[in-house]
C-alpha cells in the first residue's frame, strides 16, 4: 500500500518531509565537499550535447537550400508593405527617388484617429485618439511613427488571420490542440523573442519585411487562444438552434459561432494589436525602421533624453490604438444605422475618414503646412529629460550608488553566487520531487527533463544566473505588487486609479523599462532588476486585486456575524481564499519576468539572455536557439509547478479548480 500510495503521489506527508531532508543534506555535503563526486557538482563538459552545432548546421541546410524560397515569401509580403509606407510615411516614389504623389497628411491622419475613435468608444476615446497623435507629431516623431504604424497596419491582419485559423483548428480538433499546438504556443509565449530573430534573420535577410515577420510569429498566440476559449465559450443552445435550421458545420461556425463570439475575438485583436508594438524595439534589430530603431540607437549610445523621447511615442501609439481596440469590443456603445440604409449610411464614419485624408492630403500638395508637420509647431522633449538626469545625477548620485553597493554585496552577489555552486544533480531531484508532490508522476515526468535540458547542452550556470535574477525580481514584485493590490480591492477610487496606472504599465514596449534604470544606476544587475520589477509588478497587483474582490460575499457576511473585526477578515478569510489566485499573479509574474530577462541583455547580464543576444549578433542560430529553448522550458516548469500549487490550495480550501 506505502509504495501504491507513492506511485500515485498520495505518500502521507511525513514520507515528503523525509525525502526533502535527504535531498537538503545531499545538496550540502555535495556542496562543501565537491571533489567527492565532482561529476554530480559540475556536469562534465565530455557529456555535453552538441545541440548548438546540430541546430547551427541545420540552419546552414536551410539556408542553402531555402533561401530562394524565403526570399520570395519575403518578396510578396514586400509589396504592400511598401504600399503602407507609400500611403502614410513616404508617399509614391519613381525611380529617381522623386515623389509622384503625396504621402497622408498629417492633420488627415490624426483627424481620421480622432473620427475612428468617436466612432468606436465616443467622445473620449475620439479625444483621446487625437490628443496622442497630436503629441506625435509635436514632438517631432511623426515620420518614425508612420514607419512603426505601416508595420502595425500589415502585421495586425496577417497574425488575426493566422490566429483565428489556429484557433478554430484547436476548437475542432482536441488531438491536435493537446499534442501540437498548446506546446508550440507555450514554447512561443515562453520562448525569448530574440531566439527566434536568428532563424529569420538567416531565412529571410535584413530589414523590415524579415521583422514584420518575426513580429507576427511573436503576436499571434494569444489570438489563437482567444479564439479558442470564445468558441468554448458559445452558448449550446445557440449551436443547437443553428443545428435545427439545418446549418451546415461551415455555416454554423461562420455564420453563428463566429458572430457570437465577437467580443471576446475583439479583445485577441486588442492583443495582437500590444504584442506588435511590444515588439517593435525588438524587430529593429534586425532591419525594422521607425520609433524601436529610434529607441535602440538611443540606448546603445545611453542616450537617455532621446531614448524616452521615442520611448513615449511608442506609448502613446500604444495607448491610443489599445483604447479603440478594446472599445470595439463593447458594441452596445456604438450607433447602429437603420436596416434599409446604403453603404455611405452605414458606414458615415469610415466615409468622413476617407474625405478628411484625401481633403488635407490634396491640400497638402498646394500646401506645406498640410503635407509636414511645421517646424514652429514642433518641440523637443529630450533636453528636458536631460536635464531631470542630470539634476538626479547632481543631487543623488552618493544615494544611489550606495543603494547600488548595498544590494550588489548584500542580496544579488550572495544569492547568485550560492544558486550558481548548488549541484545540478540535486537542483533537478527537487524539481521533480515538488512536481510529483504538487501533481503526481506526471508532472514529475514533464518537469524533470526540462530541468535537466540546460544540464545537457551545457548552459547550466547561465541557467542559473537566469533563476537568480528572475527569482529576485519576481519577489519584489510581489513585495511591491501585493500590497498594492490589496489596497486597491478595498476602495473603489484605488481600484481605478491601479487599474489606470497597470493598463499604461502594460502597453509600454518591454525595452522602455529599461530606461529608468539605466539612468538611475547604469548598467548591470541593478538596472536588470528595476526594468523586470517595472515590467513584471502589473501582474501582481492585478491578480492580487482579483482575487480580493472574487472572495464570496456569503463568507465575508458570517465573518462580520461571528464577531470578526475587518483586520482578522482580511487576513483570516479574504487572504487565504484569494490565495489561488495570488499564485496564479505571481506565476503571470515570473513569466513576464523571463520574457524581460532577455531584454535586460542590453545592460551587461550574464545570463541566458546575454546568450540569445549574442546568437543574434553573431546569426549563431544554435547559441540563440538553445538559450532561447533554455529560457522557455524554464517557464514551463515555473507555470506547471504554480499552477499545480495553485489547484492543490483551491481543493484544500474547497473551492472548484475552473476559476
Amino acid at each position: 500500500m506505502t509504495t501504491l500510495a507513492l506511485r500515485l503521489g498520495s505518500a502521507p506527508r511525513s514520507y515528503y518531509w523525509l525525502l526533502w531532508l535527504l535531498l537538503v543534506v545531499a545538496t550540502y555535503v555535495l556542496w562543501s565537499q565537491p571533489e567527492l563526486a565532482k561529476g554530480l557538482v559540475k556536469y562534465p563538459r565530455g557529456m555535453i550535447v552538441p545541440l548548438m552545432a546540430w541546430i547551427s548546421a541545420v540552419s546552414k541546410w536551410c539556408v542553402d537550400n531555402l533561401s530562394v524560397f524565403t526570399r520570395a515569401i519575403a518578396a510578396i509580403i514586400d509589396v504592400p508593405f511598401q504600399l503602407a509606407i507609400s500611403l502614410i510615411a513616404k508617399g509614391f516614389m519613381n525611380v529617381s527617388q522623386e515623389v509622384v504623389f503625396p504621402r497622408f497628411s498629417w492633420i488627415g491622419i490624426i483627424g481620421a484617429m480622432a473620427i475612428a475613435g468617436y466612432a468606436l468608444g465616443g467622445w473620449r476615446t475620439g479625444i483621446l485618439s487625437f490628443f496622442c497623435f497630436l503629441y506625435i507629431a509635436v514632438v517631432g516623431k511623426w515620420d518614425s511613427a508612420m514607419l512603426t504604424l505601416a508595420s502595425v497596419v500589415l502585421c495586425v491582419p496577417i497574425g488575426v488571420v493566422c490566429g483565428l485559423l489556429f484557433g478554430i483548428l484547436a476548437f475542432r480538433l482536441k488531438w491536435l490542440d493537446d499534442w501540437v499546438l498548446r506546446p508550440s504556443l507555450d514554447i512561443a509565449q515562453t520562448m525569448p523573442a530574440f531566439a527566434y530573430l536568428v532563424p529569420i534573420l538567416l531565412l529571410f535577410g535584413f530589414g523590415p519585411v524579415p521583422a514584420m515577420i518575426a513580429t507576427v510569429i511573436f503576436a499571434t498566440p494569444p489570438m489563437v487562444r482567444a479564439t479558442k476559449l470564445a468558441l468554448e465559450q458559445v452558448p449550446e443552445e445557440i449551436t443547437s438552434m443553428a443545428d435545427m435550421f439545418g446549418c451546415t458545420r461551415r455555416q454554423r461556425l461562420w455564420r453563428v459561432m463566429i458572430p457570437t463570439a465577437k467580443p471576446l475575438l475583439l479583445i485577441g485583436i486588442n492583443q495582437v494589436i500590444m504584442m506588435t508594438l511590444n515588439f517593435v524595439i525588438i524587430a529593429s534589430m534586425i532591419g525594422a525602421g521607425g520609433l524601436g530603431f529610434d529607441v535602440l540607437t538611443a540606448l546603445r549610445r545611453l542616450a537617455i533624453g532621446p531614448a524616452m523621447e521615442a520611448g513615449l511615442a511608442i506609448v502613446v501609439v500604444a495607448i491610443a490604438l489599445d483604447r479603440m481596440s478594446v472599445a470595439a469590443a463593447h458594441e452596445d456603445r456604438r450607433w447602429r444605422p437603420p436596416a434599409e440604409a446604403n453603404w455611405a449610411q452605414r458606414h458615415p464614419y469610415v466615409v468622413m475618414a476617407a474625405a478628411c485624408l484625401a481633403v488635407t492630403t490634396l491640400l497638402g500638395v498646394g500646401i506645406d503646412a498640410f503635407a509636414d508637420v511645421p517646424n514652429w509647431l514642433e518641440f523637443s522633449t529630450k533636453t528636458f529629460f536631460d536635464e531631470i538626469i542630470k539634476w538626479i545625477n547632481i543631487n543623488f548620485h552618493d544615494a544611489i550608488e550606495a543603494v547600488k553597493v548595498w544590494l550588489l554585496v548584500n542580496v544579488l552577489n550572495p544569492f547568485r553566487n550560492l544558486l550558481v555552486d548548488l549541484p545540478w544533480v540535486t537542483v533537478v531531484a527537487a524539481t521533480g520531487l515538488l512536481g510529483f508532490q504538487l501533481s503526481g508522476w506526471r508532472l514529475a515526468l514533464l518537469v524533470t527533463p526540462l530541468i535537466l535540458f540546460p544540464v545537457i547542452v551545457g548552459l547550466w550556470d547561465k541557467t542559473m544566473f537566469t533563476v537568480y535574477l528572475c527569482a529576485i525580481s519576481t519577489f519584489v514584485s510581489a513585495l511591491i505588487g501585493i500590497p498594492i493590490g490589496a489596497w486597491a480591492s478595498t476602495r473603489d477610487w484605488g481600484n481605478r486609479v491601479v487599474t489606470v496606472i497597470i493598463d499604461t504599465l502594460q502597453t509600454m514596449p518591454s525595452l522602455v523599462f529599461i530606461i529608468p534604470g539605466v539612468m538611475l544606476f547604469g548598467i548591470g544587475d541593478v538596472s536588470a532588476m528595476i526594468a523586470i520589477v517595472l515590467f513584471a509588478v502589473a501582474a501582481a497587483i492585478r491578480y492580487t486585486n482579483h482575487g480580493l474582490r472574487q472572495v464570496p460575499s456569503h463568507l465575508i457576511e458570517a465573518a462580520v456575524a461571528v464577531g470578526c473585526t475587518p483586520r482578522q477578515i482580511f487576513w483570516r478569510v479574504k487572504l487565504p481564499l484569494a490565495s489561488p489566485e495570488i499564485m496564479l499573479g505571481i506565476n503571470q509574474t515570473l513569466l513576464m519576468a523571463l520574457a524581460m530577462l532577455v531584454i535586460t541583455a542590453l545592460v551587461g547580464t550574464r545570463d541566458l539572455g546575454q546568450e540569445v543576444y549574442i546568437g543574434l549578433a553573431k546569426a549563431d542560430a544554435g547559441r540563440g536557439m538553445v538559450a532561447g529553448l533554455c529560457v522557455a522550458f524554464l517557464g514551463i516548469v515555473a507555470d506547471r509547478l504554480i499552477v499545480a500549487a495553485a489547484k492543490r490550495a483551491r481543493r484544500r480550501l474547497g473551492l472548484p479548480d475552473e476559476q
